[in-house]
């Protein structure tokens, strides 16, 4: 197994969706995940057109739009995400869980090289098979936090969650003005003073 420099950015842009939603930020601009990584727009624009697809991630369009991820962390697995962009995780494809091929040996099952294989394709499906985008997200702010070094995306001064909480807010106030408009005597004010003197009368 070798890990493509596609497979690596991949994984790298999911770490940074993960951290930044921890921080308050759900959702990125792929200009920033690009200028983070340094990468080519375009480049990472067809991985996450590939992570779309495979339901990791989803995107919004709008001032407030860019990409952020379609599941929990604790259900996104490396090993899944390699797979996906890279293919097989076995060295080789005789010993292969999901992509198997017959090799050139001439009796597999008695075959040295296959059977060390075996142990590691088992070693590599172990650990990336175990790991979550929560664990490495986790560790990744704990050492952040332990050599006292800023997060990325901790430049941004306003918590998105905060931006869209006050979006909200205003939207109930001008439903609220508009039903005061439609039906002035609702709010309890002149009009059903005046409606009261009236009947009165």
């Amino acid at each position: 197994m070798k890990l493509s420099k596609r497979g690596e950015y991949a994984l790298r842009a999911l770490i940074d969706l993960g951290i930044a939603s921890e921080l308050g930020w759900p959702m990125l601009q792929i200009s920033e995940l690009a200028s983070k990584e340094k990468l080519p727009i375009k480049f990472l624009e067809q991985i996450f057109t590939q992570l779309k697809s495979a339901g990791y991630v989803t995107s919004r369009r709008g001032k407030f739009g860019g990409y952020s991820l379609a599941r929990p962390m604790t259900q996104i697995k490396f090993g899944a995400v390699i797979r996906l962009i890279d293919g097989p995780l076995a060295p080789i494809r005789c010993v292969s869980q999901t992509s198997y091929l017959r090799c050139s040996c001439p009796d597999e099952i008695h075959c040295g090289l296959r059977m060390l294989m075996f142990d590691v394709r088992n070693a590599i499906n172990t650990i990336l098979d175990r790991y979550t985008l929560a664990d490495v997200v986790e560790i990744t702010l704990r050492k952040y936090r332990r050599d006292k070094v800023m997060s990325p995306f901790l430049h941004r001064s306003i918590p998105l969650t905060s931006v869209l909480a006050k979006k909200k807010e205003a939207l109930h106030s001008k439903r609220r003005g508009a039903a005061r408009n439609r039906f002035p005597g609702s709010s309890g004010g002149k009009t059903n003073k005046t409606f009261a003197k009236r009947a009165v009368k």
